[in-house]
């Protein structure tokens, strides 16, 4: 698979490929990535991996397999190589733009500052967990005055299920001076609905907390189109 990969991608362009570029590359520079489709500004972003192709068809094929830009991001890159023309440059450049993302909305909340904007909470975990195949436990751990001492993805599992172990989840709290934490985890189905399970182990966490001076504030269960908080829902 990988030859025949190699040979799609070092197709050459013709000189109206070469225009559209151009033009297209003006219409961001102008007008900013509102000017652009979904799968256009993917297809500009794989110029670099592909710099004598036309991207149009390959982007709209991953547009057309995973339904988003961000789950494009998100996509496991065995599942992306499965697309035609897809080959470890064009999954590397997915990657890295996946990786910036996450890192960009990263910056906004990972500071000792207070954590003043709800917003920017939601908008990093949302990046960094929605679009995961595969069911991820984070913590984010706060000081006294709610700034951020860190975020960790304390357990992965399968499609429906992550083993959490309340008093572990406490001992990193007081390993790492935390007073308070959020808990997060993603729901690959897309329904962020919490299940009985959920409740139980969060009610457990709390129970454990509670004593040793540790706060749940809120957990978060991430879906592909949304989320819901159990403070919001009145479950804590």
């Amino acid at each position: 698979m990988s030859d025949l990969t190699l040979g799609f991608e070092e197709k050459h362009s013709d000189p109206d490929h070469i225009g559209h570029r151009d033009r297209m590359r003006e219409r961001f520079r102008a007008h900013g990535e509102a000017a652009l489709q979904d799968y256009e500004l993917l297809e500009m972003l794989l110029y670099s991996a592909l710099p004598r192709q036309d991207t149009k068809p390959i982007s709209k094929a991953l547009m057309k397999r995973f339904g988003s830009f961000s789950a494009v991001l998100a996509a496991p890159r065995p599942r992306l190589k499965e697309i035609k023309g897809v080959g470890d440059k064009v999954v590397d450049t997915i990657k890295i733009a996946q990786a910036a993302a996450l890192r960009f909305t990263r910056g906004k909340v990972n500071t000792r500052e207070p954590l003043s904007s709800w917003s920017k909470v939601i908008d990093y975990i949302h990046t960094a967990m929605a679009f995961a195949e595969i069911e991820e436990f984070r913590i984010l751990f706060l000081d006294k005055r709610n700034g951020l001492i860190a975020d960790e993805v304390q357990q992965t599992g399968t499609v429906d299920h992550t083993p959490v172990y309340p008093r572990e989840v406490i001992r990193r709290a007081l390993e790492l001076s935390a007073t308070a934490i959020i808990l997060v985890h993603n729901h690959p189905s897309g329904d962020p609905t919490p299940s009985q399970a959920d409740i139980r182990m969060t009610r457990q966490i709390i129970d454990i907390a509670k004593p040793l001076g540790v706060e749940v504030h809120d957990h978060i269960i991430v879906g592909r189109d949304g989320q819901v908080s159990f403070r919001g829902l009145r479950l804590i």
